[in-house]
């Protein structure tokens, strides 16, 4: 190294040396005009976080409850044989719709139709006898006013004709009850409906009484029942929905689902309520009565049973994605006027088409963030972008929302 290489190095080492020990304040002018670097620029400002928001609105929603069901027969009929005899005729195939007063079976008649011609010559012999006591009875009423006969043999003929009147009576009654017999021997269709198969055949004896035999079986078609079990606090509910609408009980709606294959849905409403709560399951049986014009709903059926409000509510919908938890809590989170988040506790009801009813916490207006939730924090501020906007709902529709319920706790139009 030269002379003057090293004087000049001596030089730099001695002014760092006097810029450290006077602050520094003449170190670093020196050192970055030395080395090229320029005076540092400050430190920049943080921009907002861009995030997705959502302006909360309420939407008419009607609330809906599921349950477990079974479909009843409205009307069912076993047929029994009323009176004894040989089957004769059978009028009908296995599973064929008939209509109420339909022949359906023959027991042999004969015995019945002599029945009924004996009744009706006895009751013609009692007028014939009722006839004749009548006469004389009038002779005897105008013999006594003569005095050609005593009051004794008038009192007889009274009698005569008072027997003669009860032995016509007997006679009409024993005719009618031939006739009943005789119509019995023609089993007839009490109710319209579907037949199930003969149970007995032609040709076998049959014998009425309280061990009569089934000869067929008849539901009714045209609608049916779905029977369910709803839980306390669900029916309170209800109760008290339609206290204030002042609804009656029949006007809840009742949609019924059944899985043959696909999923088949049918509209109704509620026919009863029970009349208590039974203890031990802490439930209330119900009823709820559909159309079944086709047929295609059979008595015995499991369905899904969802019974709904008197009427649609103004709730909030929200993507389960945006709504956090906080331990046994639900939140979301909000920006608030000063564009800062907010953090905001909410409670959830029911779902539909895989969001959540929010019942408490936010207002119309609200600003909610959409997901994103692990990436901001309360206090935070924010640059809101509202996503494109969706087109309304048709007004007047109600959205059918379902609130999934135990089978204990707790079964649309085709």
């Amino acid at each position: 190294m030269s002379a003057g290489s090293k004087l000049r190095t001596a030089m730099i080492a001695f002014t760092l040396a006097g810029a450290v020990a006077g602050g520094g304040y003449l170190a670093q002018p020196y050192l970055t005009e030395s080395m090229g670097v320029g005076p540092v620029a400050a430190e920049p400002v943080p921009q907002a976080m861009p995030v997705k928001v959502m302006e909360v609105q309420t939407q008419p929603i009607r609330l809906w409850s599921d349950f477990s069901g079974r479909l009843s027969a409205i009307d069912q009929v076993e047929l029994r044989p009323q009176v004894s005899g040989t089957i004769e005729e059978i009028h009908f195939e296995d599973g064929q719709i008939v209509t109420k007063g339909d022949v359906l079976l023959i027991i042999d008649p004969r015995p019945y139709a002599a029945a009924v011609a004996e009744a009706k010559a006895d009751l013609n012999a009692a007028f014939h006898t009722l006839k004749l006591a009548k006469k004389q009875r009038g002779r005897s009423e105008q013999l006594v006013k003569k005095g050609h006969v005593s009051k004794s043999v008038l009192d007889e003929r009274i009698s005569d004709h008072t027997v003669a009147v009860s032995r016509v009576n007997s006679a009409k009654a024993k005719l009618a009850q031939a006739e009943i017999d005789l119509n019995y021997a023609y089993v007839k269709a009490p109710i319209s409906g579907r037949l199930s198969r003969a149970e007995i055949t032609e040709g076998n004896l049959v014998e009425a009484g309280p061990n009569a035999p089934i000869l067929t079986s008849i539901v009714a078609t045209e609608g049916i029942y779905a029977d369910f079990d709803v839980d306390e606090r669900t029916y309170l509910r209800y109760v008290h929905e339609l206290a204030k609408a002042g609804v009656a009980v029949n006007k809840l709606p009742v949609e019924l689902v059944i899985d043959a294959g696909e999923l088949r849905s049918y509209r109704g409403h509620i026919h009863s309520f029970d009349n208590q709560i039974d203890p031990a399951t802490g439930t209330i049986r119900a009823r709820a009565i559909f159309s079944n014009v086709d047929g295609s709903l059979l008595p015995g059926m499991f369905a899904e049973v969802r019974l709904g409000g008197s009427k649609a509510e103004e709730l909030v919908l929200l993507n389960p994605g945006d709504i956090g938890t906080d331990q046994d809590r639900k939140f979301v989170y909000l920006i608030d006027k000063e564009e800062k988040v907010a953090y905001r506790e909410v409670s959830l009801g029911a779902s539909v088409d895989g969001k959540r009813v929010v019942t408490r916490g936010l207002e119309a207006g609200d600003r909610v963030i959409l997901g994103g939730l692990m990436k901001v924090r309360p206090g935070l501020s924010v640059t809101p972008i509202l996503p494109e906007a969706a087109a309304p709902p048709e007004t007047g529709e109600s959205t059918q929302v379902s609130e999934t319920g135990s089978s204990a706790e707790a079964g649309l139009t085709n």
